[in-house]
């Protein structure tokens, strides 16, 4: 490989240069989305380079507040929300924020106000900092309904509704995976331009695949159709080899090897969370968006995950996603529970 050559190359495609190639293709288009994408990028860079010098900066750590799920807070997830709190409000295209360390959305004043609704989850998976397991940002967009003041209803829009999702994960590479409802992209942060670069163009989950990704730590308490899908995983009765299990415990992660490799991610109801676990708003929606753009795709248990309509900003739910045909064996079992 030609590393001089490498190095002056300025044909990159940019996620920059690949959102302005999108939004040339609608002429009516103000630039207004692209505005806010560029901010929601720059808030990942931000991130991205305190958790790569998280340890040194001594962010890692408690920061002695619970936020509104109970969970201790992370130094960095204070640093992450205040960050991306403050590129989406500067951006001036943003309306109502929905943030998983705030216990009520965020309402813009009229001056900074925009159009668009923003849920996000500013660092997924947190409770693995100490320990150097990849962690991410998670974001789903949606644009206000009417042209009125906003209210909270703005925000409770069912998922298919999303213009754009994404998340961004920090791990041995800062990878940004987003869809705009016509595929998923996913570029990878070149420290030395620091630019996002286009690497994993028009991403396509396989149809099936060798993996399955559930914490098996909560067998005990799983419904019949969860425990009889893990038991065919292991033990298939068709003559077909048994299915792989990896299970990182950090959305982000377990989703984004989900997309590359197929197979599926479960985090289903129990015993202990009847209602399921994830939250809707900020962690199924987006992440269901992605995969179905990507060709797989998003169930509850009930229904069809982007149908769900929420009542509540916190509120949680199942979920099972991935390969096409792995989860058409999902909803199979729950079928035959339900007669």
């Amino acid at each position: 490989m030609d590393h001089s050559a490498d190095a002056h190359r300025t044909d990159l495609m940019t996620i920059t240069r690949f959102v302005l190639n999108e939004q040339s293709k609608h002429p009516e288009s103000r630039g207004d989305f692209t505005i806010l994408l560029n901010n929601i990028v720059l808030g990942c860079k931000f991130v991205c380079s305190a958790v790569n010098k998280a340890g040194l900066a001594k962010l890692i750590g408690l920061a002695g507040e619970t936020n509104v799920q109970g969970e201790e807070q992370k130094k960095l997830d204070v640093l992450s929300n205040e960050v991306f709190c403050k590129a989406l409000i500067s951006s001036g295209r943003t309306c109502i924020l929905v943030s998983e360390e705030d216990e009520d959305a965020i309402f813009v004043e009229p001056k900074q106000r925009g159009k668009y609704c923003v849920v996000f989850d500013p660092l997924d998976g947190s409770s693995n900092i100490d320990c150097g397991v990849s962690i991410g940002t998670i974001f789903g967009i949606y644009m206000m309904k009417d042209n009125h003041e906003p209210v909270i209803e703005d925000a409770l829009q069912p998922g298919k509704n999303m213009l754009a999702a994404g998340y961004c994960m920090y791990g041995s590479s800062c990878t940004f995976v987003i869809t705009t409802g016509s595929g998923v992209n996913g570029f990878t942060l070149d420290p030395s331009l620091g630019e996002f670069i286009l690497t994993h163009p028009d991403i396509k989950i396989p149809k099936k695949g060798k993996i399955y990704s559930v914490n098996e730590g909560n067998a005990k308490n799983w419904d019949g159709p969860t425990a009889a899908y893990v038991e065919k995983c292991k033990f298939p009765t068709d003559g077909s080899p048994a299915k792989f299990l990896r299970y990182i415990g950090s959305m982000v992660a377990d989703v984004h090897r989900t997309l590359l490799y197929g197979g599926t991610f479960l985090y289903p109801a129990d015993k202990k969370s009847p209602n399921g676990k994830l939250r809707v708003l900020y962690e199924v929606f987006p992440m269901s968006f992605l995969m179905e753009q990507a060709g797989g795709q998003a169930f509850t248990g009930k229904e069809r995950a982007l149908d769900l309509i929420p009542t509540k900003l916190h509120e949680r739910s199942p979920i099972f996603l991935g390969s096409y045909d792995d989860i058409e064996e999902i909803k199979a079992l729950y079928a035959a529970e339900a007669k």
